[in-house]
């Protein structure tokens, strides 16, 4: 170590320009600050050559003190061993004041046309992802060994198995408010027998399926974007196509053949559970005995709501494990992004199995089915 490296920092004013000494490192921060604070304002130019050791902290206490005072940190002179540690701290240091939201017209304008582009990319991008699934799934028809087994009974077990108790107690409570508010408003008309056919009705054509999307939106969505993004952070994924490996076929499709196939089983479930909560209420609330119950069930219940409930679970399973899978690939490689990506896929199954469910709800009704 030399003799001018063991010096304490200092600076010495000539005019405008100030002539830098010493060690300006962590271990001498309170030295730093002080020999800044008397620094004259009126400085323009720093000579830096005579710092023995410079560190982060150092480089960082010169930069804001060039901001404080308005000096051009360009005009700072550094040895030229020192020029990449200047220059990445330079990199990464922004301390510049967010601009103020604007909220006039022209900027909400502006706001509502740059969502409106990033809401389109996304339905491209999840088109593009469709058709290359499907691509990939049909070639996989064709060449069966590239079919994982393994992985796809796993993730049935994780999508479906793992998941029937939280959709059955969820339903059966379903039914049961929708058994007690109907009743209500039956009962002033005399009609609560006509709960049954409410009950019947609304589960297996309606909240059966889109019960059990929306759990499966929050649940399994959220954990294929996590997992899926924390192999792309880890760089498993790149490691994947290193080894000739396609991402779609390891990662993706496994995924998606386990919600078309658990989907429409948790829909079932679901529906069977509904239809209990309804007759729990029926014969504990409503003295309509089980038998009974039964008896208008088989009386009034028709195969087309089931089919057309159950009908929508495929399209349901796609969207969800698509978007799932999808958000995770476009995980950029940090924490904030996985967790970024996890919340934008859960917010984007949960709208658009919603959407879709009322679009299918319209054509069915105006089909007469």
């Amino acid at each position: 170590m030399t003799v001018s490296s063991t010096l304490p920092p200092g600076l010495v004013a000539e005019g405008e320009r100030l002539r830098l000494r010493g060690c300006w490192t962590i271990d001498q921060a309170t030295e730093i600050a002080a020999a800044l604070r008397g620094a004259p304002g009126d400085a323009r130019a720093a000579d830096a050559t005579g710092v023995a050791r410079l560190d982060s902290l150092g480089v960082l206490q010169l930069l804001r003190h060039a901001r404080r005072n308005g000096m051009d940190f360009e005009a700072f002179e550094f040895r030229p061993e020192h020029h990449a540690l200047v220059a990445a701290i330079e990199d990464v240091v922004d301390e510049r004041p967010r601009g103020r939201r604007e909220y006039g017209f022209a900027a909400a304008l502006g706001r509502l046309g740059f969502a409106v582009a990033d809401n389109w990319k996304e339905i491209v991008a999840l088109v593009s992802f469709l058709g290359e699934n499907l691509a990939k799934m049909a070639r996989m028809a064709k060449e069966p060994r590239r079919f994982r087994a393994t992985a796809t009974v796993a993730h049935m077990e994780q999508v479906g198995l793992d998941a029937v108790p939280l959709v059955a107690l969820l339903s059966f409570l379903v039914g049961a408010v929708i058994a007690f508010l109907g009743s209500n408003i039956l009962a002033d008309f005399g009609a609560t027998i006509y709960v049954v056919e409410l009950v019947n009705i609304a589960f297996l054509r309606e909240f059966g399926v889109l019960l059990t999307s929306i759990v499966l939106a929050g649940r399994t969505a959220s954990a294929f974007t996590a997992q899926i993004g924390a192999m792309v952070s880890r760089e498993e994924v790149d490691a994947m196509r290193v080894l000739g490996l396609d991402p779609v076929d390891v990662l993706v499709i496994p995924r998606l053949l386990a919600l078309l196939v658990m989907l429409p089983l948790l829909a079932f479930v679901a529906d069977i559970a509904g239809l209990l909560g309804g007759m729990t209420v029926g014969a504990y609330a409503l003295d309509i005995p089980p038998q009974a119950y039964f008896a208008r069930m088989e009386d009034t219940i028709k195969l087309r709501h089931f089919l057309v409930g159950l009908s929508k679970a495929p399209v349901f399973a796609m969207v969800i494990g698509l978007i799932g899978c999808l958000e995770g690939l476009q995980v950029k490689g940090t924490a904030q992004s996985v967790g970024e990506r996890t919340t934008s896929s859960v917010v984007q199954t949960i709208s658009l199995v919603i959407v879709l469910d009322a679009f299918a709800a319209i054509w069915f009704m105006q089909m007469d089915w």
